[in-house]
């Protein structure tokens, strides 16, 4: 039996986010919580219905499963448009930090992401910085 692909850029994104948050091995109820809520406001996730949503996630993480963040990662690129992909990237990121633990596998992940992607460098650079800032407890004493 052949193992099924991703077919659309809107499975393809939620395949990154997803992928962003098992890059450490673990999927933390807090990271879960943020993929679902950064999908849930976006078209075309934002149509569907929470069983309709469950299923596509379903789907996708059988994907992961089946194989592995990298191969996961190499089948939703090409089905990503370049503005798609930046924002996959800032996704990607934010789900990283939303935990507030970056683990050197998290950081890796974002590395071999941007590198697939093949984003012009400055750009990626630009959209980390960014992410990094928002989660950036700036007023902690």
């Amino acid at each position: 039996m052949s193992k099924p692909e991703l077919t659309s850029a809107s499975e393809a994104f939620a395949a990154v986010a997803l992928a962003a948050i098992a890059s450490d091995g673990e999927l933390s109820a807090v990271e879960a919580r943020a993929l679902r809520q950064q999908l849930e406001y976006r078209q075309p996730f934002r149509r569907l219905s929470d069983q309709e949503m469950g299923s596509l996630l379903d789907r996708v993480l059988n994907q992961l499963r089946g194989s592995n963040c990298e191969a996961l990662i190499e089948q939703a690129t090409p089905l990503l448009s370049i503005a798609q992909r930046e924002t996959a990237l800032a996704v990607a990121a934010h789900l990283i930090h939303a935990d507030h633990i970056e683990t050197q596998a998290e950081l890796t992940f974002l590395d071999q992401l941007q590198e697939a992607f093949g984003l012009e460098p400055a750009r990626s650079t630009s959209i980390l910085e960014v992410i990094s800032l928002l989660h950036r407890d700036s007023l902690a004493s």
